[in-house]
Parts: C-alpha cells; structure tokens; sequence
C-alpha cells in the first residue's frame, strides 16, 4: 500500500472551511477534515483506489455526529420513518445519531448473518412491527453491497422500506442497484464530488 495522508492538514488539498452553517456543510467539512485519506487503498468492493473515505473518523467525533444527526432526522422525518437502521457497522453511528437528534424512531442493525444462539435475531434492537416504515441508512456507498444486504434483511423480514441515504456516496454505481433493490427513494447525504471535487479519475 501507498503512503496515505489523512485530513486536510496532511495533505497538499486545501478547500477551506465551507462557509455556510448549515448541517450538510458542517458534514462535509468534517468529512474533509478526518474522513478523506489520500493513498492507493483496496475497497470493501475489491477495486483499488487512489482515495478512501472513513467516514467513522468524522462522524464519531461530536461536530460530526451532531450534523450527521441533523441531517438524518430530517430524512427520517421527511419520509414518516417509524425506524432507522441498516448493516452492521456502517449503519450503527448513522442510526443512533438520528436518536441523538430527537427524531422518534428505533434505531436497529442488521447482522451480516444471524446469530446461532441466544434469540437468533438477524435484525437486532427494539422489535420491529409489521407497519413500522424503515429508512435504511450506511457510511459510504460504492456499489451498495452492504446497503443491499440490510435491504434484503428488512424486507424478509416483512418490513416496509420508505427510503435509503448514506453519508457519502462515491459516485462509484451503487445508486441504481440500491434504488432498484428498494423500490424507495435513495438520497445520500453528501457525495465524494463535495468533499474531494478534484480528485484524480
């Protein structure tokens, strides 16, 4: 692996504070700040890449996590969701921060498998009724593989799927698989053109 940098102050990229106070701005910001590493790095998906969000790095520190929270009680609310949740790890911080910001739904996750003992559950916190309305919700998105997989588990599970949203999207194609699979509306909350525009193709 290449050398990688992290952050704005390690890296010759340089785009200044956002300006606006608005959440999606404050994200992206912290997104830049603690989230982008620059270096050949290999994705969940298997394709190498010259850029890597971790999205965890931004949004679990408390500016963050606040607009992070922001911005999904507002989806939440926006689309009448009764829970939140999506495949365990990339959807625990972006669930429980739709808590932190008040918005009155249940936060869940989704195993990558179901558990061989104890209750067996694949989709884990407050039980979840036939008519509760999930948005499911993840880190990063490439080609939705992960995404997928919690939509598959929520509608096996009977439940209805009223929209989808991520951090960042990568712009990398997974948009359409997510947005097929879930026949609901898939809006990230920010995309890599807002925190990395002049990245390399």
């Amino acid at each position: 692996m290449a050398a990688i940098r992290i952050g704005r102050a390690s890296t010759p990229i340089e785009y200044g504070r956002v300006g606006s106070n608005s959440a999606k701005d404050r994200l992206v910001d912290e997104l830049r700040t603690h989230a982008l590493v620059i270096g050949r790095v290999t994705l969940t998906s298997g394709r190498n890449a010259e850029y890597y969000v971790d999205a965890k790095r931004a949004v679990m520190l408390p500016a963050g996590f606040r607009a992070l929270g922001e911005l999904v009680a507002e989806k939440a609310r926006a689309w009448n969701a009764t829970a939140v949740g999506g495949l365990t790890m990339g959807a625990d911080p972006v669930a429980c921060s739709a808590l932190a910001a008040g918005a009155d739904v249940k936060a869940f996750f989704v195993r990558k498998e179901g558990k061989q003992h104890g209750l067996q559950r694949r989709i884990e916190g407050p039980l979840l009724a036939p008519g509760d309305r999930c948005l499911i919700v993840e880190d990063v998105v490439t080609t939705g593989g992960s995404t997928l997989q919690a939509i598959e588990a929520v509608q096996e599970a009977g439940l209805e799927i009223v929209g989808v949203t991520a951090i960042l999207d990568r712009l990398a194609g997974g948009s359409d698989a997510i947005r097929e699979a879930a026949a609901a509306p898939y809006e990230p909350l920010t995309t890599i053109d807002d925190v990395y525009p002049d990245r390399p193709e």
